[in-house]
């Protein structure tokens, strides 16, 4: 915007420098060849009584006098044909003035013959001088060096004047543009300042506005979270109770993990809140990736004994820090399990792969079910009684770094994990 703006000006400027300079020229060069002009034409009537009155040899030093002075040819022709002067053929200018008795301007290549015609005591005499064309534009060359040097300036200034207006246009565009990168980057504290014309101050006032809007959203966001694991203290006290009475100690131990995973698993949910709604004063989410996925694959272990199925495990030996919190990992995996041991057959057999990667580490989890249906992998849309939104949470926990393959061999689900 800032350079169509100085292209405009710059095109603007050049156009109305080029109508007013051009005409002002040929006007400049007129002038100076009608003041030669002027000049000669004064230098003639100045001898025109010598020339009625003089004798010819008084009259001859005159003219060569004034010849000399002027520096231009002057000639004078009697009325019995003698030529005083420049010697110079008489031309059909004198022969028109001589016989007419009149004063004529006549120009030739450039140059203006002027001639004079005096009435004397023995008859008609003519006066005749000639204005070259170099003394017509004397003067004139310097003059359009001005005119166009001061064209130019003015076309200078004019840009110069259009930058700091474009500047003073864009710089508030340019502010917002990157307020809004840094709202983007979920920096929530950024504000844009309302400078500039006032229908970027409006736009600047709407974006803070859109701003702290999300700052509100994001804080009611955090607090539900909050009165949802408030709401569930009382259903987890209870659990664990009943837990604590059961006879068989393994049943009580298993009830009470369980009750303990989900504590953790709300908790998890109120820190990603609390790190959405103020991303500079949460700590940087990092784990390492070959922990917890190994902690979450003893956890299906056995519930996949249970159910008869051959559960593979191939982990990369640890650490694997990756730029990914502990419980959104271990949810994502959860999740990832959880569907194959819901939209699977008992005794499907199925695999947990944890590999290097240049990026960071890869996790694969294969089965061999039926496949998974196209569009299951949308946000909300499940073939099952559940929400369907745990591919969704391990997509995220990939940062969109997920791919799911699925045909009547069995459904592979792939998702890289990026290191911190």
């Amino acid at each position: 915007m800032r350079g169509q703006l100085r292209l405009l000006v710059l095109a603007t400027t050049s156009l109305m420098m080029i109508a007013f300079l051009v005409p002002l020229a040929f006007l400049v060069r007129q002038v100076a060849q009608d003041r030669a002009t002027v000049r000669a034409t004064a230098d003639v009537q100045s001898i025109i009584t010598d020339v009625g009155r003089a004798g010819p040899d008084e009259l001859r030093l005159t003219v060569e006098q004034l010849a000399t002075t002027s520096g231009r040819p002057i000639t004078v022709y009697l009325s019995d044909g003698t030529v005083l002067g420049t010697a110079q053929a008489a031309t059909p200018a004198v022969e028109l003035a001589r016989l007419g008795s009149r004063s004529l301007t006549v120009e030739d290549g450039g140059a203006r013959e002027i001639v004079v015609s005096v009435q004397g005591r023995d008859g008609t005499a003519v006066i005749r001088t000639v204005v070259s064309a170099a003394e017509g534009s004397m003067g004139v060359t310097r003059s359009w060096v001005v005119l166009f040097g001061l064209g130019a300036l003015l076309v200078a200034l004019g840009m110069l004047v259009a930058d700091r207006l474009a500047r003073t246009i864009t710089r508030p565009i340019t502010d917002l543009s990157d307020v809004s990168h840094r709202l983007a980057n979920a920096e929530l504290t950024a504000r844009a300042a309302p400078e500039g014309p006032a229908e970027v101050r409006e736009v600047a006032g709407a974006l803070n506005h859109l701003a702290g809007r999300i700052q509100e959203l994001l804080r009611a966001e955090r607090e539900q979270v909050a009165d949802l694991s408030h709401r569930l203290r009382t259903p987890l006290t209870a659990l664990r109770l009943e837990a604590e009475g059961l006879r068989d100690p393994d049943e009580s131990a298993r009830l009470s993990a369980a009750a303990d995973a989900l504590e953790r698993a709300v908790s998890g949910l109120i820190q990603q809140a609390r790190r959405r709604t103020d991303p500079e004063s949460a700590e940087p989410a990092r784990c390492d990736a070959a922990q917890v996925v190994a902690d979450r694959a003893a956890f299906w272990a056995v519930l996949a004994e249970d159910t008869g199925r051959e559960m593979s495990v191939d982990l990369v030996a640890g650490p694997q820090p990756v730029a990914v919190s502990a419980d959104e990992l271990a949810a994502a995996v959860d999740a990832l399990l959880g569907n194959v041991f819901a939209h699977t057959p008992d005794e499907t057999p199925f695999s947990v792969r944890l590999s290097a990667v240049p990026a960071g580490v890869e996790l694969t989890i294969a089965d061999r079910g039926p496949g998974m249906p196209a569009g299951l992998a949308r946000r909300g849309v499940s073939g099952g009684d559940s929400t369907g939104l745990g591919l969704d949470i391990a997509r995220r926990a990939a940062r969109g770094q997920f791919e799911i393959r699925g045909d009547e061999g069995g459904t592979v689900v792939t998702m890289v994990l990026t290191r911190p």
